[in-house]
């Protein structure tokens, strides 16, 4: 395609002779986005929930990693690219340290609310049953709070969605890279498609997390984000 001025090339939004010789570009290009979403929100709740669970037992804690995760969550990911390129180079690594770190403070958020919205009363009951800490934190406090931990996984889920997309700057970015290249190229077609893929990606894992999370933990209908 032609190179020129910022998107000023007249070009069809979509061209569907080009579009019906390149479904395999987007098919690996969703399938890298998939696969950065997942080990993103994976690594991001490996994490978190140690890191919740700690924040809600020893309160001094608590805004300590608040505070480091909120202020890594402040960083602008191109910068924070840059800053890591050095030493991880351009490879998912890179990519992944930046994605982790954005869910993380979602999810120990989650983590903490969910622990501490366990009512009182039920704790005692389960002292008074003779549950020990642990016994108690895995089977009476961690199921509780499993709805509000479910509802910061989708929304990490559907944010890390939309973050995947940056990478492309790194020469990853899953559907960022067509993105981009609409960008660069003047070039309608792999920008539009690619955007509404990825916004049809984000919905579609935020209908599947729900549907899941009725599944999981029925109680849970009544949970706001």
């Amino acid at each position: 395609m032609p190179m020129g001025p910022f998107l000023e090339v007249v070009d069809p939004w979509i061209n569907w002779d080009w579009l019906g010789t390149h479904v395999p570009l987007f098919l690996d290009a969703l399938q890298q986005h998939i696969a950065l979403t997942l080990v993103a929100v994976a690594g991001g709740l490996a994490i978190s929930l140690p890191l919740g669970i700690a924040a809600h037992r020893w309160r001094a804690l608590r805004n300590p990693v608040l505070t480091v995760f909120g202020i890594f969550y402040t960083i602008p990911s191109i910068a924070l690219f840059a800053l890591l390129v050095p030493y991880t180079g351009l490879t998912a690594v890179t990519a992944e340290i930046g994605l982790v770190g954005y869910t993380v403070l979602i999810l120990v958020r989650n983590v903490v609310v969910g622990l501490e919205a366990v009512p009182p009363e039920v704790l005692d009951a389960a002292d008074g049953m003779g549950y020990r800490p642990l016994a108690r934190l895995i089977r009476i406090e961690l199921p509780l709070a499993l709805p509000a931990v479910m509802a910061g996984i989708r929304i990490a889920t559907v944010t890390t969605i939309g973050l995947v997309t940056i990478t492309a700057v790194i020469g990853l970015g899953g559907l960022g890279q067509l993105i981009l290249r609409g960008l660069i190229e003047n070039f309608h077609t792999p920008l539009v498609v690619a955007t509404v893929l990825s916004i049809v990606l984000a919905l579609v894992a935020d209908l599947t997390l729900a549907g899941a999370q009725r599944l999981v933990v029925p109680w849970s209908r009544g949970v706001e984000r």
